[in-house]
């Protein structure tokens, strides 16, 4: 059972950001921003898991109640596309 929620930590982290290239190319994050939001995203959005679109969702609404790493990938990934954008 241990194995079976960081296997699914795993995946749904990996859908949350798009800060990187890697992320943008693989569609997942590194092991760093995984690593990061996991246990906000358990502590936080436990009731929208396994759908990875409504755990980012639910972070991204959470924003003020992320614990500072988690928010920094997220913030990371705000003005990458920004950047992109112009």
């Amino acid at each position: 059972m241990f194995k079976f929620k960081i296997a699914l930590a795993a995946l749904l982290v990996a859908s949350l950001g798009n800060s990187a290239a890697a992320l943008a190319q693989e569609d997942r994050g590194t092991p760093e921003q995984r690593a990061a939001c996991t246990s906000d995203a358990f502590r936080l959005c436990a009731s929208d898991i396994p759908d990875p679109a409504r755990v980012e969702s639910c972070l991204r609404h959470r924003k003020l109640d992320l614990s500072e790493a988690c928010r920094l990938v997220f913030d990371q990934g705000t003005s990458a596309a920004a950047v992109r954008a112009k």
